[in-house]
């Protein structure tokens, strides 16, 4: 299974979208800072995980949902 997943950091009022095939890990990795993007702005809670059956799938929604602001 692969993980799509929403996070946001708590002091800095930013959303994180990513996919993972092991979510738990993911955001240990996140909030321990060994992550470049996303180390600045921890601390990170999650927000919501979609759970898809293939990478390409995972993908591919990861790619819709960071577009979704964008669409007009």
């Amino acid at each position: 299974m692969y993980f799509v997943y929403i996070i946001y950091s708590i002091l800095h009022y930013k959303y994180y979208i990513g996919q993972s095939i092991n979510f738990d890990l993911r955001l240990a990795r996140h909030n321990a800072g060994t992550e470049k993007y996303t180390s600045v702005y921890k601390p990170w809670e999650k927000v919501l995980v979609i759970e898809k059956s293939s990478r390409s799938e995972a993908i591919n929604l990861e790619i819709k949902l960071k577009h979704l602001n964008r669409e007009r």
